[in-house]
């Protein structure tokens, strides 16, 4: 029953004269209603002296055709190069494009304007490594080996370290190293890059975050919400940002908090300030007692208030961008249009947006 089969496909296979009809014989042999597919799926209904029989000829049948398509696919390939070769040229004397003239890209754009609005409020920028151990990324922010948060990171491991070491999941790791070697009052933004292992319109595997902390004696809730408030003011340029706390949870702040922003409609887009309705900002936090005494410090002394946003985010709202994966896609046509010019440089007194 296999050796008619496996000979008309050879054939056919010899005789495809393009990528296409090469293709087609595949969709015949081993697509998902093709010949040798259903072949393979009769094996469950036969007998087991049958199928004993049987289902080597069947699977020798299937590599047979797998190879003999993989090997007129590469030769087919080899021939299409060797012809552009032949054909294909690069004419010398035709005169040379105009080189693109480069541009700021919007994340670093962004991060400058952070990073002046946070310096006006008095925060000093702490960074640390991308690599990190397990117990700076989760542990000593309160997130244990058997901690079910730990789910909510997709986490990208270094292989040949048992586990131990990671691509950091959040900048978080910068305030255990800075409240570890800095005495407080503490006052910080970590931006950074950080790695989870998701990817779509809104997400991508490496993306950039900036994280806030600020550790001193008496600090409350207040203090927080009007950093944010603040913050998000000054960023989007508008008086008119509303700001909204909802209680979440996040491992290292208790009580912790989900920053949701105002949000109105003008020309046809979705734009922050307002108030037609509510998008989720950042997430933020009064720092858990079990992070800071793991620094060294006295809970009972010292307390203290975290934040942090995703920058790429951020870009997206102030200027209008609806897919993440193109920021990182080095598309000059895209830099081109949504690119700073280098003298675009931030400030506060001369304003921060483009």
């Amino acid at each position: 029953m296999t050796e008619p089969l496996q000979a008309r496909f050879e054939q056919e296979i010899a005789a495809a004269q393009d990528l296409a009809a090469l293709d087609a014989v595949r969709v015949a042999a081993l697509g998902k209603s093709g010949e040798v597919t259903q072949l393979l799926k009769s094996l469950g209904g036969m007998d087991a002296e049958t199928r004993t029989a049987e289902a080597p000829k069947i699977h020798a049948l299937r590599e047979a055709v797998t190879s003999a398509i993989a090997a007129k696919k590469e030769a087919l390939e080899t021939a299409e190069l060797d012809r552009r070769l032949a054909t294909e040229h690069l004419d010398l004397s035709l005169p040379a494009e105009e080189r693109a003239a480069g541009s700021i890209h919007p994340v670093s754009q962004v991060m400058d304007e952070l990073t002046e609005i946070f310096a006006d409020l008095g925060f000093a920028v702490a960074e640390g490594p991308e690599i990190e151990d397990d117990w700076h990324n989760f542990t000593a922010l309160n997130i244990p080996e058997t901690h079910p948060a730990r789910a909510m990171h997709d986490t990208f491991y270094i292989e040949g370290s048992n586990g131990q070491q990671v691509l950091r999941t959040h900048t978080s790791p910068v305030q255990i190293r800075t409240m570890q070697s800095t005495p407080p009052p503490i006052r910080i933004i970590a931006p950074g890059r950080v790695y989870r292992s998701d990817s779509d319109a809104t997400h991508t595997p490496m993306f950039h975050q900036i994280e806030g902390l600020v550790i001193d004696r008496g600090i409350t809730l207040g203090h927080l919400k009007w950093t944010l408030e603040t913050f998000l003011k000054a960023f989007f340029e508008r008086d008119d940002v509303v700001l909204r706390m909802r209680p979440s949870y996040f491992p290292f702040t208790e009580p912790s908090a989900e920053v949701d922003v105002g949000w109105s409609m003008e020309k046809g887009r979705r734009v922050v300030g307002g108030s037609e309705g509510w998008m989720e900002v950042l997430g933020s936090g009064m720092v858990h007692p079990r992070v800071i005494a793991a620094c060294g410090l006295d809970p009972d002394e010292w307390q203290g208030f975290a934040f942090g946003t995703g920058v790429d985010r951020l870009a997206m709202l102030k200027y209008g961008m609806d897919d993440l994966r193109a920021f990182f896609d080095g598309d000059l046509r895209w830099m081109k249009h949504y690119g700073f010019r280098f003298l675009d440089v931030p400030t506060l007194s001369g304003g921060v947006g483009a």
